[in-house]
């Protein structure tokens, strides 16, 4: 009787035991062949080549294929695959055990299917970076495990479908770069453990989302790049306490920056760039530890810049350009060390540099244009900052002479000092600046010859020394700046003979030397080897002898002045030349 039992228990136990391997291998054959099927729409499907159903055994180990404990697809990931087509052939329905689907940086297209809903157990999901295009389908919204979701540039159009507020359990939502348009906000429920949120370059309009500031977790904010109006409200300020991240540029918003904008003390970035923000940065700017960019450019922000800013230790950029401040720079300034990047230009500014900007030492771009500054350039200030790749301060009203610590910024790719009143000579250590690509000197009080160490800056693709009180000739040397496209010495007191080197200049566009003292004859090459000259300029000189045969071979020739009390001689050809320009 015994061994009858043990008979009989005995048979379910394989039953069983046979059972599930057989369930499992099915599932994973389904799998497969799902995977396959859609594979075969794709190109390159070549990078797929593990995918076959002759490699089934190998599921779990087919590109971008992670499989579970059982077996199973559990992720798949071809991230940056450069696959193109859709995903009209992928049978969602099959692959009930995903859990990850990255797909972003490739080239797919078509629209997402409503079958992206059969995915109940999916937390990740990446489709970002592609060629899609539609709505995003309602079915998202039953995807309740959801944490990660991007649809980051692509070509989705429509409204944001409010089922996406049934995700309560993502953490991480981005649908930036698309073409979504406004839907019913009041439709949409709070995202308690919502961390990500980027509705980045779309076509939202009206004024700021309530449901935002209910989703207490957010750390990152960006509703950048649409058409939002209105104001923001309190309620961001009083709720959204764990914000490190909030960027609302290239919007409507208005009205003034708020009081309790101090309560988001863990905030890192501050973009509110190109709104129409008003009246006057509260004190309360100071109270943000963490701050480390605060960009505000082109809004109506007024007033003085607060002292309150020099307690924003960590601050590396700040960005005050094109507003309406009108008091002097605060000393205070000088006190955020750790700064990199300083733009004020294109405001009201007035009063001289404080001394206390030379400890700016880590400073890279600087720029101060557009203003009422005065006063001189400090040796002090040039000597501290040695690490400056831009220093812009044209449009101004500073004095005196440019300090020959200028040589020490060896990193400068662009120095514009225009529209100044600066005065002395060029001094000879401009010429240690290699990595220059734009230098402009012009409309100032400058004196003496162009330095012939000028001969160094091989980089150089604009010098504008134009309008100056320069005097001497011309240096050979200037026909090594073998990169340069636009050359004005125009407006000066030069004398001399145009050198023979300038015919080497092969990347001009632009020669202008009109009112000065020279004479002689131009370089006979003068154009031969310039295809792309467009604009010459040789007026109120003293030149003479005949035009060079070849200066308009490139045909690019659009203007050309000559008119002066020159007598010269024209070849036939360059009348030729000439006459066809016209």
């Amino acid at each position: 009787m015994k061994t009858s039992e043990k008979s009989y228990l005995f048979f379910p136990c394989v039953f069983l035991v046979a059972f599930f391997p057989l369930k499992a291998a099915s599932s994973a054959r389904t799998e497969a062949e799902a995977l396959v099927r859609w594979k075969s729409s794709l190109s390159p499907s070549a990078s797929l080549v593990s995918w076959s159903l002759n490699n089934i055994t190998s599921l779990c180990r087919w590109r971008g294929i992670r499989c579970n404990n059982g077996g199973s697809v559990s992720g798949i990931d071809l991230s940056g695959a450069n696959l193109g087509g859709t995903f009209d052939l992928l049978d969602f329905a099959a692959l009930l055990n995903v859990t990850s689907l990255n797909l972003n940086k490739n080239a797919f297209n078509g629209s997402i299917p409503a079958g992206i809903g059969n995915l109940s157990r999916l937390t990740f999901l990446d489709l970002s970076s592609n060629l899609l295009v539609g709505a995003i389908p309602p079915e998202i919204g039953r995807l309740t495990e959801l944490q990660h979701m991007s649809f980051y540039n692509n070509n989705i159009v429509g409204e944001i479908p409010y089922q996406i507020g049934n995700l309560q359990k993502v953490q991480f939502l981005d649908l930036g770069s698309n073409y979504l348009e406004t839907p019913d906000w009041s439709r949409f429920r709070s995202f308690p453990l919502l961390m990500h949120l980027s509705f980045y370059y779309n076509e939202l309009t009206l004024e700021f989302p309530d449901f935002i500031t209910s989703c207490l977790n957010l750390t990152y904010l960006d509703l950048s790049q649409n058409s939002m109006t209105g104001q923001i409200p309190e309620s961001l300020f009083s709720n959204l306490v764990k914000l490190e991240y909030l960027n609302l540029t290239n919007n409507e918003f208005q009205g003034p920056l708020s009081a309790n904008l101090s309560k988001l003390s863990k905030l890192k970035d501050l973009h509110l760039a190109t709104n129409n923000f008003s009246g006057h940065i509260l004190d309360s700017i100071g109270l943000l530890p963490n701050l480390q960019i605060l960009d505000l450019f082109n809004n109506s922000f007024q007033g003085k810049i607060p002292p309150s800013i020099g307690q924003l230790k960590n601050l590396q950029s700040l960005d005050l350009r094109t507003n309406g401040f009108n008091s002097s720079i605060p000393p205070e300034l000088g006190l955020c060390n750790n700064l990199t990047y300083l733009a004020l230009a294109h405001n009201s500014l007035s009063g001289p540099l404080p001394s206390s900007l030379s400890n700016l030492t880590k400073l890279t771009d600087l720029g101060l244009s557009e203003n009422s500054l005065s006063g001189e350039i400090s040796p002090r200030f040039i000597r501290n900052w040695s690490k400056l790749i831009s220093l812009q301060i044209q449009n101004n009203n500073f004095t005196g002479e440019i300090p020959s610590e200028i040589g020490l910024l060896t990193n400068l790719t662009y120095l514009f000092l225009y529209n100044n009143s600066f005065s002395g000579s060029i001094p000879l250590e401009i010429g240690n600046l290699g990595n220059l690509l734009f230098l402009d000197l012009s409309t100032n009080n400058f004196s003496g010859e162009i330095p012939s160490t000028i001969r160094n800056l091989t980089s150089l693709q604009i010098l504008n020394l134009f309008t100056n009180s320069l005097t001497g000739t011309i240096p050979a040397a200037i026909g090594d700046l073998v990169s340069l496209q636009s050359l004005d010495l125009s407006t000066n007191q030069l004398s001399g003979e145009l050198p023979q080197s300038m015919s080497s200049l092969s990347s001009l566009i632009t020669l202008k030397v009109f009112t000065n003292n020279l004479s002689g004859n131009l370089p006979r090459d003068l154009g031969k080897n310039i295809p792309n000259l467009a604009n010459a300029s040789f007026s109120d000189n003293s030149f003479s002898g005949e035009l060079p045969p070849e200066l308009c071979s490139g045909f690019a020739l659009q203007e050309f002045t000559v008119k002066q009390q020159w007598v010269f001689w024209a070849t036939a050809r360059v009348l030729e030349e000439l006459l066809e320009l016209k």
